[in-house]
């Protein structure tokens, strides 16, 4: 089995690191419980497996794309359990969402550093940081108003 790592895995590797770190600062900045450190490590992570299994697959016969096909459910299935760590329910409330889901795209970008497909990671970057930051205060009006005709509703006013 030949394990030498080349040039563009190292950059794959790099990539996950830089783009995992991107998602991770917002997260951080904005005091969520899976910032800079477990962003980054979740999507190095997910390169590291997925350049193992190009490796591995590159001996196997045939069944190459199927083998990728459980190698990415099985990275994905074990990032789930994170995800579901950082859920918590208040009540009908349940808080962390966005950061389960974070986790869950950031392991989609490192799959996809480690295959080389760095445009896609690089796009999913960008619309997980527009949706993160941008869209933010857009949430955050639309909950102001909903609440606003609530408090309306209930004192009975039109």
């Amino acid at each position: 089995m030949d394990m030498n790592f080349d040039m563009q895995e190292l950059i794959g590797l790099l990539m996950a690191f830089t783009l995992g770190g991107l998602i991770g600062i917002e997260r951080e900045i904005n005091g969520k419980p899976a910032g800079l450190r477990t962003n980054i490590i979740i999507c190095v992570g997910a390169a590291a497996f997925t350049v193992l299994g190009r490796h591995f697959a590159g001996e196997a016969t045939e069944e190459v794309p199927e083998a990728f096909a459980r190698l990415a459910a099985g990275i994905i299935t074990g990032v789930g359990f994170l995800g579901g760590g950082v859920l918590i329910r208040e009540g009908s409330t349940v808080h962390g969402l966005t950061t389960a889901a974070s986790i869950w795209l950031v392991t989609s970008i490192g799959i996809a550093c480690g295959i080389g497909s760095y445009a896609l990671a690089i796009t999913v970057t960008l619309l997980a940081l527009v949706v993160l930051l941008g869209l933010s205060p857009v949430a955050h009006r639309i909950r102001d108003v909903k609440d606003e005709e609530h408090r309306r509703d209930s004192r009975g006013e039109e």
